[in-house]
């Protein structure tokens, strides 16, 4: 779903519902939710407002937790201003707004990597551009300077240079999000619900052939109508206050001339004139129904019923499409119905995706009963109410963080600007607290009886895929996802600031990181704990040492399919049950594994602390392992492989470690974990229930809690639960990593998948180290490579040449020997020469162009200065305490990393990078067309091995590639 849908824009009440509750088992006939009213007293986002003479709103609000401030600035403008012939501007100034303004030249993410800005990204969507940054405190000005720089000062800095070189960035992205399954489907969603003419009618990401032929002064002259400070609405979040807003904003906003007025969009909803369904042919796992109207906008009284009802149908855990179709009558592995907000018109989507052996017009036929049944009847008041509580849980997490792009900046800048009033969430609470069954039918009889668009995506190859333009130098930019850029004039009458260099900032403050406090229960299970203030609410994990390295070589999957069952029901709840539940009490329990660990995790608000933990144990201690569910399970996981087998980072992900850590290691195996279609179809109810008796066992059990509540009374609440807890048999023993690692072999493995507009680029090595060990100096070093946004790697092949949208490398660690990646998805036509300039990239890092005083700083710099703003959120403070416990870490390191960054040197890099890796001894995996890249990777002079790829003389590998199989090369 789209994050400006529910976990963005949140509907909650004000009002209490009272509904009775069905009956549950007898033991959890306690578990009495809290009434709505009493979570939704904890929303509110006090704010301040003023305006500037130049018409720039500002809406300051103090939050005091942290020495940070969130800096967000919406711009009045997205793809629904774009005339014809201009489609796609709004989305390319969003990458042209990062690209330096005249006072501060050069890429945006230097100066706030130097201030150690976190949650920054800017996204364009159909009603708006915007940017976001967290900073400290004392850095403020620097934030403040270069937003201000590129509203007032830009146009100076463009350069025909820089509109083509983000052209192909443009370009890239598109063919991004175009490779994954199901991919275009937006596209024809866009021209079906949309008249050509209409605001909406065209999607974000743009088109490349307008861009292309647009001038420079073009260009410029949408930059001067569209934004002005009078069309931008700032908000500071944080550790500020209005008073100090004021003279930071007037200082550095205030000299703008205003902007031309922006005209007002009034545009028709749109109606069919009778329904349209397409078939569209994919190269994907599964069949795919979809079901989409336009229905009113966010602002609309209708909106909110629709919203309401669209979660009932298929949003809630326990929705009417989850209950019939995938758990009854098991013709369908996944569903899913929601509305995406937008202030002309919102967009209702209903997906199915069907069982494989199902008859897809029976399921089709099924669906649209279901669809006519509910909106004929409506919801009951009982699933009215669980959609309210879970909506204002989630808003009070929301509330812990004061950016981003779900935090409090969101919510005021997002009211602000769509419906002119910062507190337009509780306006949407007053409309859920009112919202009743009978308003929820009639609102989907007015607006869901309409005709429909029903598409529906069929496993095949694509049509020929229709190349865009390459430019000169999981899709955003859809309907139903925004763009991400990481993805007359009059005088003013403020006196213009100093602008010939950065503001600096001042002395930043250490991460007063929470202290942890332990106990032990008395089955011997610890527990850390750390006190958090900000919101009612307390998260807890049961963190398991098992994790998908614990699976057999014979069961692999086995601890995928384990996490997928335990909340499919227990010895006293049906998976129904267990989903009301969690959504009376606003509570979330999820169940995840990594590599290392499996994590059983709660997070509830505080008031329903004592039911959820009820809930939470219920699911660890007593799983049912119904026969039926099992083959349910099994289904949705043969179709998640499935799935990864279209999809072309998991084909890669899935392929490099088995090829790097040898088959018969514990991480030899896919990342996701989900096995292979011959493992999990011989997993067992035995198996099952042998991998939780033994790996989810209190003997591997740690708990890590986090909440605003004493450390005493939770220990007490989980000792009722879990002290006395001594599991089923013994636990098992210790994991065995004692297979050897093959000797690394730098060769290529080419994986042809037809019809790719782009190749994916994934190469790995291992490294001589565990996670245990000291990786910060690697890490360091890593950054600058090709670890962040601003790494030598990135910035070559995004920024320079154009040929991707981002590139990243990344220190995979876990509890053994950690692996070295890098990734980068790429256009076709430029697959070989990518691999040879990231070759080059890693090979003149190690030589005699290591790191650079200035990358030293800025690497130090950011990592010092991030630390104020990373840990502001309570899963952050939780991850934090799980790694240092696995890595063998004291409980404070958070606060001593500072100053061995500090103490960091060009040198101790430049040689930990050196010790760690070797450019001749990478394993490249590459997903993409292989008849397209062929010649590009034969030309490199590196061992190949195609598979999946008959040439037309049968001679798969070229004469300069390796005849050996995979299993030789390990």
């Amino acid at each position: 779903m789209s994050r400006l849908s529910r976990s963005l824009f949140l509907a909650l009440t004000t009002t209490a519902l009272t509904v009775a509750a069905p009956a549950l088992a007898k033991h959890h006939e306690s578990a009495k939710p809290a009434p709505v009213s009493e979570l939704v007293d904890a929303v509110d986002i006090p704010y301040e407002e003023f305006t500037l003479d130049n018409g720039l709103k500002v809406l300051v609000h103090t939050d005091r937790k942290a020495p940070i401030v969130a800096v967000s600035i919406w711009y009045g403008v997205g793809s629904a201003q774009e005339p014809k012939g201009k489609i796609g501007y709004a989305h390319l100034f969003e990458h042209i707004m990062f690209n330096g303004s005249e006072h501060a030249p050069g890429d945006y993410f230097e100066p706030l990597r130097q201030i150690g800005a976190t949650d920054l990204n800017g996204t364009t969507w159909l009603d708006r551009t915007n940017y976001f940054q967290t900073v400290p405190t004392s850095a403020l000005d620097v934030a403040l300077f270069l937003e201000s720089d590129r509203m007032g000062h830009l146009l100076g800095a463009v350069t025909q240079e820089k509109l083509d070189n983000q052209i192909g960035v443009v370009s890239n992205e598109k063919r991004q999000g175009d490779n994954q399954p199901y991919g275009l489907v937006s596209y024809r969603q866009t021209e079906l619900l949309f008249p050509r003419d209409h605001p909406y009618g065209h999607d974000t990401i743009g088109s490349l052939e307008d861009l292309e032929a647009a001038s420079l002064d073009d260009m410029k002259q949408w930059f001067t109508d569209h934004y002005g400070p009078n069309n931008s609405i700032l908000v500071l979040a944080g550790d500020i206050d209005v008073a100090t807003a004021k003279a930071k904003v007037n200082k550095w906003f205030g000299a703008i001339p205003r902007g031309k007025p922006i005209a007002e969009l009034d545009p028709a909803l749109p109606t069919l004139d009778k329904p349209v369904y397409e078939v569209m042919k994919d190269k994907v796992a599964t069949t795919r129904i979809y079901r989409n109207w336009v229905v009113p906008g966010l602002n609309d009284p209708d909106y909110t019923p629709i919203d309401v009802g669209m979660a009932v149908l298929g949003g809630l855990a326990s929705s009417r499409l989850d209950n019939i179709m995938v758990r009854d009558e098991k013709n369908a592995v996944a569903v899913s119905a929601f509305v995406i907000p937008f202030v002309h018109g919102s967009l209702v989507n209903i997906q199915a995706d069907v069982k494989p052996g199902e008859d897809a017009d029976a399921v089709a036929r099924r669906l649209d009963e279901i669809i006519a049944d509910f909106i004929a009847n409506g919801p009951t008041a009982d699933e009215v109410q669980r959609v309210a509580t879970r909506d204002a849980a989630a808003r009070i997490a929301g509330l812990e963080q004061v950016g981003g792009f779900s935090g409090k900046a969101v919510a005021l800048a997002e009211g602000a600007l769509y419906s002119d009033d910062p507190e337009h969430y509780k306006k949407q609470l007053e409309r859920l607290a009112s919202t009743t069954p009978d308003a929820v039918k009639a609102a989907m009889q007015k607006w869901l009886t309409r005709p429909v668009v029903g598409i529906r995506v069929v496993p095949g190859e694509r049509d020929a895929y229709e190349e865009v333009g390459a430019g000169k130098g999981a899709r955003t930019g859809v309907l139903t996802a925004p763009a991400f850029y990481m993805q007359d004039d009059q005088a003013g009458t403020v006196t213009a600031p100093d602008r010939s260099s950065l503001p600096p900032v001042g002395e930043i403050p250490n991460v007063d990181f929470p202290d942890v406090e332990t106990a032990t229960l008395s089955n011997g299970i610890k527990v850390y704990f750390a006190h958090r203030d900000a919101i009612p609410m307390t998260w807890v994990t049961l963190s398991f040492n098992a994790g998908t390295s614990a699976d057999s070589k014979g069961k692999l999957g086995l601890q995928n399919f384990v996490t997928s069952i335990l909340e499919e029901g227990t010895t006293s709840l049906t998976s129904v049950e267990i989903a009301e539940q969690q959504e009376r009490l606003g509570a979330n329990i999820s169940i995840d594994g990594g590599r290392d660990r499996t994590d059983v995790s709660l997070s509830t608000v505080n008031p329903n602390l004592d039911a959820s933990l009820d809930l939470m144990a219920d699911i660890v201690k007593n799983p049912a392992f119904n026969a039926d569910d099992i083959e349910r399970i099994r289904v949705r996981q043969l179709t998640a492989i499935d799935r990864e087998e279209s999809d072309p980072l998991s084909i890669a992900s899935n392929t490099l470690p088995p090829l790097v850590f040898g088959p018969d290691h514990p991480y030899g195996r896919g990342l996701s974990g989900n096995g292979t279609k011959e493992s999990v179809a011989t997993i067992t109810r035995d198996d099952l229930q042998a991998f939780h008796n033994q790996w989810m066992h209190p003997a591997k059990a740690t708990i890590f809690a986090a909440g605003q509540i004493d450390k005493d009374e939770l220990v007490r609440k989980l000792e009722m639960r879990f002290g006395r807890w001594n599991g089923s048999g013994k636990a098992a023993p210790a994991k065995n990593f004692d297979a050897p690692v093959p000797d690394a072999q730098g060769k290529i493995i080419a994986i042809h998948r037809p019809n790719s507009p782009q190749s994916m680029i994934l190469a790995g090595q291992v490294l001589p180290y565990k996670g245990s060990d000291d990786l910060l100096t690697l890490d360091a070093a890593n950054e600058i490579l090709g670890g962040n946004f601003l790494s030598r790697i990135n910035m070559d092949l995004r920024e320079t040449k154009g040929w991707s949208y981002g590139t990243r490398n990344t220190v995979l660690r876990g509890e053994d020997q950690a692996l070295y990646t890098m990734r980068a998805p790429v256009q076709t036509n430029q697959t070989g020469p990518a691999v040879a300039a990231m070759d080059a990239q890693v090979r003149d890092f190690l030589g005699d162009k290591g790191v650079t005083p200035a990358e030293l700083e800025r690497t130090v710099n950011g990592n010092v200065r991030q630390l104020p703003g990373q840990f502001e959120r309570t899963p952050s403070i939780l991850n934090q305490m799980e790694g240092d416990v696995m890595f063998g870490r004291p409980s404070n390191y958070a606060e001593t990393v500072a100053d061995r960054y500090k103490a960091l040197t060009a040198k101790e890099l430049n040689e930990a990078m050196a010790q760690a890796i070797d450019p001749g001894k990478f394993t490249w995996v590459i997903v993409g067309d292989v008849e397209k890249i062929r010649p590009q990777l034969d030309a490199l002079g590196m061992p190949v091995e195609y598979r999946g790829y008959e040439a037309s003389d049968t001679a798969v590998n070229s004469d300069s590639s390796s005849d050996d199989s995979a299993a030789d090369s390990e």
